[in-house]
């Protein structure tokens, strides 16, 4: 019996240090921060349940899990997406968001929730002590990174959840420029689009977008700018008037909106979603659905919504643009 006990603390504590070089030892897709760089005024990060190991860790970690959003929750410089929205998004899309996530399941909730880090990891308990281990995962760059800390197992659970707080606070203020990409140029995306729509046919297309920002009046339409502009320049054919909506092969259509997130200082962050189908005109066939939440900042909250609205379009353009264009190909340029 007490062997087998044995075995168990030190398959325990093997998982625990396993995951800790594993946090460290990941591919590593972006560069080392320059002296010059800096992190994002406001880092959109979401808070993802966590596991738990040991026989002392039972219900644990969904109070690790409260206790750690309600710590970073009062950090300014971060951003944390809605337990709600994490539980829906859960319902929605049947992904398993406890622990450990594989790079596109970060993607996919980076993508529905504007976060652009993820935050997962265990409650381990071996023999008296309670570790507590944290990956902190770049959605844009797949980088992973550690932050661990260890306390009694009788010992109060606030005050290590705190020291947790602190180390991934830490981690985010000197290594965000690890785990969040820089900003697409727009040179970069058009390439991309083109890349991926290859000589296959740009059918003509109109654009419908409604947007709005939550309390206050919309004066132009960022996200049904940006998506025209887009589409203007990978070839597609715009059709700006609805009286010529007829002309138009394909109708892209959807609604999006902002609203205010967080204030940082002078900063404001704005949150914005965005939802867009695309529709054959004639048939009325579905050739494409997509949707897109954003983050933006500003010393503005109108033109951090505008911002996060038009981030949310180009990012649905790179992936709903290549799945309306037709197989046959375009004619080639004289």
């Amino acid at each position: 019996m007490a062997h087998t006990r044995t075995r168990a603390t030190l398959a325990l504590l093997l998982s625990c240090c396993t995951m800790l070089l594993t946090c460290n030892t990941m591919p590593v897709h972006a560069d080392e921060p320059k002296k010059d760089e800096k992190p994002p005024a406001v880092v959109p990060i979401a808070i993802l349940p966590f596991q738990e190991r040991g026989r002392d860790a039972k219900d644990v970690g969904a109070r690790v899990t409260d206790l750690l959003f309600a710590k970073l929750s009062a950090n300014p410089d971060l951003f944390l997406v809605d337990r709600q929205d994490i539980e829906k998004l859960q319902k929605e899309t049947q992904l398993n968001l406890s622990g450990l996530v594989n790079p596109d399941q970060a993607t996919k909730v980076g993508q529905l929730t504007g976060a652009k880090v993820l935050l997962s990891g265990s409650v381990v308990q071996v023999d008296k002590d309670m570790y507590l281990v944290a990956k902190i995962i770049g959605v844009e760059t797949s980088r992973v990174l550690g932050a661990s800390v260890k306390g009694d197992v009788d010992g109060a659970l606030g005050g290590l959840v705190e020291k947790l707080a602190a180390e991934i606070g830490k981690t985010l203020n000197e290594r965000a420029t690890l785990l969040i990409a820089s900003p697409a140029k727009e040179e970069d995306r058009v390439a991309a689009i083109n890349k991926a729509l290859g000589d296959r046919k740009r059918p003509v297309v109109y654009i419908d977008v409604t947007e709005r920002h939550v309390g206050r009046t919309t004066l132009d339409p960022a996200a049904a700018t940006e998506l025209a502009l887009l589409c203007k320049q990978t070839g597609f054919k715009v059709i700006d008037s609805s009286e010529d909506r007829a002309l138009a092969e394909v109708v892209i259509k959807g609604e999006g909106f902002s609203e205010f997130a967080t204030r940082s200082g002078e900063l404001i962050s704005a949150k914005a979603r965005l939802e867009i189908k695309a529709v054959n005109r004639q048939s009325g066939e579905l050739l494409a659905a997509d949707r897109q939440t954003s983050v933006a900042v500003d010393l503005s909250e109108q033109i951090a919504g505008k911002t996060a609205l038009g981030d949310a379009a180009a990012r649905i353009a790179e992936r709903l643009l290549p799945k309306i264009a037709k197989a046959d190909k375009a004619p080639k340029k004289k």
